[in-house]
């Protein structure tokens, strides 16, 4: 993978900075229906490189190292905050 086929990947779904892997499953499934060859705007190579670039993205975001501040390590992991309570 290359920045151009991240970059390509991200337009193609609209990507903001702050996205979960829920939203682009989402944004994928309706795009997939869209471009699915069944489709009138549908085409196999379309749908193919949608398959490839939520693959792409995905994966980017599988193996990419996340640093957090404070707030939003909170965020993130809400019950983790609570850990104190856990050992008693």
């Amino acid at each position: 993978m290359d920045y151009s086929e991240f970059e390509k990947a991200v337009d193609m779904f609209g990507i903001l900075t702050t996205v979960s892997k829920k939203d682009i499953k989402n944004k994928y499934l309706k795009l997939s229906k869209k471009y699915h060859p069944d489709m009138p705007e549908g085409s196999n190579e379309k749908f193919t490189e949608l398959k490839m670039n939520y693959d792409l993205l995905l994966a980017y975001m599988d193996n990419y190292c996340y640093s957090f501040d404070e707030e939003e390590f909170k965020r993130q992991f809400p019950a983790f905050t609570n850990y104190k309570n856990w050992m008693k």
